[in-house]
């Protein structure tokens, strides 16, 4: 009788490749020996890019572990929560709120211009007292496990949108940190304070940083940003602040 251990190593491939990967690695690898070889099969988890569109023929060269490329590909998306302000501060820490406190305004606002991104409706706005928040990030909760963030060290992509009001100077911090279980600085990326004068172009601008090559034991992303209006006038003159985004992806030779 012919079983589907009988089936061509590529149409056992093929059909494989139709499963979920948490599947292949925590049942199918385990059947036997036969399963185990072509679950571990580079063209196994191409294949498995190819289905989900991760897949570029440019990175065939360029990609060491095709399997951690397909996993970090499925988990890649926003881990900031609510970054837009469309559920107001839900999701965010308010470490420091003073002045008038944060308030969340509808784009472009008052003397303000549009980001570039039409999809952003809303932005959180600083007042005349210092105003940060902040969010803590659980790798493992978000679904990468440890062994995966000590071995392969993935990318770490930090993106942050800020503009001031045309009529008033402000403010702008952000600091971003890797901690361990044990909530140690690991690595930090801290940019100098943005000061922003009176009568400014209003514009929407973009500050990014990617963490590579760090330390083994990685297991929480603290992101804070926030300032104030240099001006102490009363009100939401001070810095604005939307669209924020820490992504992990997988590292590539190109």
């Amino acid at each position: 009788m012919t079983t589907i251990c009988d089936l061509p190593e590529d149409v056992l491939v093929e059909l494989l490749s139709l499963l979920p990967a948490r599947d292949l690695v925590r049942t199918c690898r385990v059947v036997c020996a036969q399963w185990r070889y072509v679950v571990d099969l580079t063209t196994l988890w191409k294949r498995k890019c190819q289905r989900e569109g991760f897949y570029l023929q440019n990175l065939d060269r360029s990609v060491s572990d095709w399997k951690v490329f397909y996993m970090l590909s499925h988990l890649k998306r926003n881990l900031i929560k609510n970054p837009c302000a469309e559920e107001k501060f839900q999701h965010w820490k308010l470490d420091n709120n003073e002045g008038d406190k944060w308030k969340v305004e509808n784009m472009p606002g008052p003397h303000g211009r549009e980001i570039p991104d039409s999809k952003v409706q809303k932005y959180f706005v600083t007042s005349y007292g210092p105003c940060f928040k902040s969010q803590l990030i659980s790798l493992q909760k978000e679904g990468y496990w440890n062994q995966l963030m000590d071995e392969k060290r993935p990318e770490i992509v930090v993106k942050d949108w800020y503009a001031a009001r045309f009529d008033c100077g402000c403010r702008y911090e952000l600091i971003v940190r890797l901690l361990s279980e044990d909530y140690i600085v690991l690595a930090e990326f801290r940019p100098e304070p943005v000061v922003i004068e009176q009568w400014n172009d209003a514009v929407w601008r973009e500050i990014s940083h990617t963490f590579q090559n760090y330390p083994p034991g990685v297991r929480y992303i603290w992101f804070q940003h926030g300032g104030q209006d240099t001006q102490f006038w009363a009100g939401w003159y001070g810095i604005r602040v939307t669209n924020s985004s820490i992504t992990i992806g997988p590292l590539t030779m190109l």
